[in-house]
């Protein structure tokens, strides 16, 4: 634990600030809101970034079984736990709603704040418009009507304007409605498990897939990263996190442990006590592999269990993006306006709004580009992100740190390269239309960072103080 600076000491002046970070809006929230207990924040963490095993199927799928498991079992070592031990330090060290975009506007400015936030929002909003498309797909297993054309489409806006108006509801709600669905959701997965143990042949688990199907390794490393990813999105929330400092370590390791077994155990339950036929590990066919092995009664409780996971996704990630936008309010990055809360629940309706909207607008795109569109735009936030933690580590050294990273700078450096490794493969990969995508709308954020700089010296359009103040500080 890093030592409290003495007050001459260079950094004072932005502690002080940071004492005082909480703005009207967040302010407002302490007074108005409960705040999250250790329980739902970590069910909340575990729908950021897992949500159970829908969705990995596709891992088997692109690489067969033996890769798929060494993936989920080897994945989390390099990418999940540097990121979530990033992200408790930072979270702890400067709690506010706004998480990472806080930490990139102290370490190299508004400019680098309003980029992360940009990328990071971009990514979370994406990724939100992925899980009304899960739903209809799972939905379609039940009723086919929903498999193409309008009626999917109707089903996708209508999913996503409902799951929108439950998260404005307040994030208390939020939180603990997380916990039951996470309960709920994992339920039929457990049960699976449970029944295949007499028939699992541990020889299928070696199996490097079937012979004559190729691998698709730019889609196993999609799935990988998208299904373990985003461990840092619920650092957005801290300011309604009740004592932060010793909440967050505690919430990311726990749900670190949900999310491994979530994925591994019914992985290797499934590969083990069925042949293998690789073409159809596509998302959904853990439905048919509980037919096969417990019967109909079991894949339709998987099929409801996916319904309820989406929906704790979807909220997981919606409250993500609502506070990032609160957050971004709070420090000037973006227009008072987008703190704006709800007077009956207190929940942030600007940000609510805004990420639902962007959702709907993109929810139309094919599903794999959309994937890989969200691993793109979240590369380039985690690369600002790695190298935040490094600047603060290094020139503030002397911050007071609740949690803090047990590795001298040497060993945080190599703790970042690693992931950082992967997260340039991810973007060398992608295709051309990842590439347009991300261009465009990094550009808009680009111009989007001076628009506002001319709207506030223009006094155009009203900014926090906080966030003016805060400016000067860090450029001082």
């Amino acid at each position: 634990m890093g030592a409290s600076p003495p007050s001459s000491s260079p950094f004072a002046p932005l502690l002080e600030d940071e004492e005082q970070l909480p703005s009207t809006t967040t302010a407002a929230a302490s007074k108005a809101s409960k705040k999250l207990a250790l329980i739902p924040l970590v069910f909340l963490i575990y729908f950021e970034v897992a949500g159970g095993p829908y969705g990995e199927e596709a891992a088997v799928g692109a690489a067969g079984p033996l890769f798929a498991i060494l993936g989920f079992l080897i994945f989390p070592f390099i990418w999940s736990i540097p990121e979530a031990l990033v992200t408790a330090e930072l979270a702890t060290t400067f709690p506010g709603n706004g998480g990472f975009v806080i930490w990139a506007h102290k370490a190299f400015g508004p400019f680098w704040g309003s980029m992360m936030g940009c990328w990071k929002l971009l990514s979370g909003v994406i990724n939100l418009a992925s899980y009304p498309v899960l739903c209809t797909d799972y939905l379609k297993l039940v009723f086919p009507v929903f498999s193409s054309g309008f009626p999917r489409y109707l089903a996708i806006l209508f999913s996503t304007l409902f799951l929108s108006f439950l998260n404005y509801t307040g994030l208390t709600v939020v939180g603990y409605t997380a916990v039951c669905l996470g309960v709920l959701s994992l339920s039929p997965f457990l049960v699976l498990s449970l029944v295949s143990i007499p028939k699992i042949d541990a020889s299928r688990w070696m199996s490097l897939g079937q012979k004559g199907v190729q691998k698709d390794w730019r889609l196993f490393f999609n799935t990988l990263f998208w299904n373990l990813n985003f461990w840092d999105n619920a650092s957005t929330l801290a300011g309604e996190v009740e004592q932060p400092q010793k909440t967050y370590p505690r919430a990311l390791f726990s749900a670190g442990i949900l999310t491994c077994l979530g994925y591994l155990i019914p992985v290797l339950a499934a590969t083990g006590a069925t042949p293998l036929d690789q073409e159809k590990w596509v998302d959904g066919y853990f439905a048919d592999l509980a037919l096969i092995i417990a019967g109909n009664w079991l894949k339709i409780w998987i099929e409801i269990g996916a319904v309820l996971s989406v929906i704790g996704l979807y909220e997981a990630q919606l409250s993500s993006c609502a506070y990032q936008i609160l957050g971004m309010a709070d420090i000037g990055v973006v227009p008072r306006l987008f703190g704006a809360r709800s007077k009956w629940f207190n929940t942030p309706w600007v940000g609510i709004l805004v990420s639902t909207l962007v959702a709907v607008a993109v929810s139309y795109l094919n599903f794999t580009d959309m994937i890989s569109s969200v691993n793109f735009s979240y590369s380039l936030g985690m690369l600002l992100e790695f190298a935040s933690f490094l600047w603060l580590r290094r020139n503030y050294a002397e911050a007071n740190r609740p949690y803090k990273v047990p590795l001298p700078f040497a060993g945080l450096v190599v703790m970042c390269l690693v992931p950082s490794v992967f997260l340039v493969y991810v973007m060398v990969v992608a295709n051309k239309t990842v590439y347009l995508v991300n261009a465009v709308l990094t550009l808009v954020g680009v111009v989007w960072y001076f628009l506002m700089n001319l709207c506030r010296s223009r006094m155009w359009i009203e900014f926090e103080s906080s966030g003016l103040k805060q400016d000067q500080i860090l450029l001082s």
